[in-house]
């Protein structure tokens, strides 16, 4: 079989990841419905997931930086595909907690893995526009993805979708192996390579760093309190199929519902994205700031008021308005800060800044998730919601930063 051009390779890699993560959303609802997890259970597993992604980051990438970008991309699809079966063969607690951290373990391989790879074959700049592209690719694998996984789980178990998902993954690992050349690898330099020893001099020079200059400290601040509501998404499917009469919309179960749920999230972020990029300059700091600060409060809201409204249409609202806003967050999140680090903190602070929202998405998870199992669920989102006020304040200090730095008072 003749391999690719990188570029489309890359491509078609983009359309079929994004096409099997939206084929496996019934993941949460085979947990809640079929596994029978509770809800403290639910977060352990969110939690072993993020937890081995960061444990893992250094050993898996060692492959990476000295053996082969491609080779280390292929083992991460074949490990998420083994791992997805695992968990549809065995609902129950113990196997679905050692798929998941298989799962995050296949992740690392393929994390920055991907992207070495094709700035290596094609050069940065080429590679640059790629990465603009392929966002557009996994959008259409989304969408393709819901839409094949909402007809296979009209007739079929959501075990069955997962193995069908897993099975789709294996696929794409040994056809990347036919398709992936690899002509521009070249062994990462022992002083470029991340190591435990690496990661610690990282996070320890971004604490000094933070410490000199406040406006870091609100920016990381914002990030932090992000982060722990970072674990609460396997908590949405179970409250509403625990709370709610959920409709059958095919087949014989609700993936259907959820399958909908997830395309109205999906088209309803493109839209508000799309509206933001018209109505607001991007490049304008306090902008940027004054929609976080929006953003922010309205999913605090949402998410306290989701566990506690009596009618499903109302937590069908709530729900795509906490997914939207979401996904809206993260590149106004990464903008926002990206404009308030200098380039020569830039790298050790959204290096540091990823360490600690890793931690801090298990530790909110975990805790989330006790709360739960002590109380009810719907305390818990309340409590959840209410973590996240303390971030307005932070962007607000941030922007008050800003204003005194164009006024002359102050410098970041």
């Amino acid at each position: 079989m003749k391999r690719l051009d990188p570029y489309q390779t890359y491509l078609f890699l983009t359309f079929a990841v994004g096409f099997q993560i939206a084929t496996g959303f019934g993941v949460s609802y085979y947990e809640t419905a079929t596994a029978g997890l509770s809800p403290l259970q639910l977060t352990v597993v969110g939690a072993a997931l993020v937890i081995s992604r960061l444990f893992f980051e250094v050993p898996t990438g060692i492959v990476a930086d000295l053996y082969s970008r491609r080779l280390s991309v292929i083992i991460g699809f074949f490990l998420v595909g083994v791992s997805l079966f695992i968990e549809g063969m065995f609902p129950f607690f113990v196997p679905i907690l050692l798929a998941q951290i298989l799962w995050g373990m296949g992740y690392t391989f393929t994390s920055g893995a991907t992207e070495a790879w094709l700035s290596d074959e094609i050069g940065e700049e080429r590679a640059n526009r790629a990465f603009l592209t392929a966002n557009r690719y996994d959008l259409y694998g989304n969408l393709a993805g819901i839409l094949v996984g909402m007809l296979l789980g009209s007739f079929t178990s959501a075990a069955t979708l997962i193995l069908v998902s897993g099975g789709g993954w294996i696929l794409l690992s040994l056809v990347l192996t036919f398709l992936m050349s690899e002509q521009g690898f070249k062994p990462t330099r022992p002083e470029e390579r991340n190591t435990f020893q690496h990661m610690g001099d990282i996070f320890r020079k971004g604490i000094r760093t933070v410490r000199l200059r406040p406006a870091l400290m609100a920016v990381l601040g914002v990030t932090l309190f992000y982060s722990l509501t970072g674990g609460l998404s396997r908590l949405w499917t179970w409250h509403l199929v625990n709370r709610f009469d959920l409709p059958v919309l095919f087949g014989n179960n609700a993936l259907g519902f959820f399958g909908i749920l997830d395309l109205g999230g999906i088209l309803l972020s493109i839209f508000l994205t799309h509206q933001v990029e018209r109505c607001f300059e991007v490049l304008e700091p306090r902008r940027i700031g004054r929609l976080l600060f929006a953003v922010t409060a309205i999913t605090a809201i949402s998410i306290a008021a989701f566990g506690w409204v009596p009618y499903l249409w109302m937590a069908v609202g709530l729900f795509l308005v906490i997914y939207s806003l979401g996904e809206l967050t993260d590149p106004l999140l990464m903008g926002w800060m990206n404009q308030r680090l200098d380039p020569d903190v830039r790298a050790t602070i959204l290096s540091m800044t990823g360490q600690a929202e890793s931690v801090g998405q298990a530790a909110g998870g975990l805790f989330v998730g006790m709360l739960a199992n002590i109380f009810t669920v719907p305390l818990a989102l309340l409590i959840a919601g209410w973590l996240l006020v303390p971030a307005l304040g932070f962007i607000q200090s941030a922007n008050q930063f800003v204003t005194q730095e164009q006024e002359g008072k102050y410098v970041l």
